[in-house]
């Protein structure tokens, strides 16, 4: 149970950097023409949430499972530097004012998240599907980006 708050408690602190944008790189962010199918952009938030939930279980697990070993703290270095390019992808690409770099972020989190996942499968299957949220929507955000770059070339 130490072990599942600690995680929760990294994950949630993590994750809170995402509320590291700066005011005025707002408005550029939401004048940006987004792709019609991003119907669901609202529920965003929520998706993540759940996914970042996912995610810490999925820690937990292999934790649990590892405990004692440097593999478990290596594992552990892994999910905590996907949550960061993930997290890092909102502040970075506004204030920097550049899809492109939310692409590459984007595309950096897909290739670590299914690593992630092939190598904790062979520790846990159940920590392995907990990551299969994070592999099957990161790719989703990061098209949506991608295509965002044709919708505002000025914003690439």
């Amino acid at each position: 149970m130490k072990s599942a708050l600690i995680i929760f408690t990294v994950t949630l602190l993590v994750a809170l950097g995402s509320l590291l944008i700066r005011p005025r790189d707002i408005p550029w962010a939401t004048h940006l023409d987004r792709p019609k199918w991003l119907f669901f952009e609202p529920a965003i938030p929520l998706i993540w949430t759940v996914i970042f939930l996912c995610g810490a279980a999925s820690a937990t697990l292999v934790w649990q499972q590892q405990s004692g070993h440097l593999t478990a703290w290596l594992l552990m270095g892994w999910y905590l530097l996907l949550e960061i390019v993930t997290v890092a992808y909102i502040p970075v690409t506004i204030r920097l004012h550049s899809l492109i770099v939310g692409t590459l972020l984007g595309a950096a989190g897909v290739g670590l998240g299914i690593g992630l996942m092939l190598v904790v499968g062979s520790i846990s299957g159940w920590a392995a599907l907990l990551l299969l949220p994070y592999v099957l929507w990161s790719p989703i955000g990061t098209y949506a980006t991608r295509r965002m770059i044709d919708l505002n070339p000025d914003a690439a």
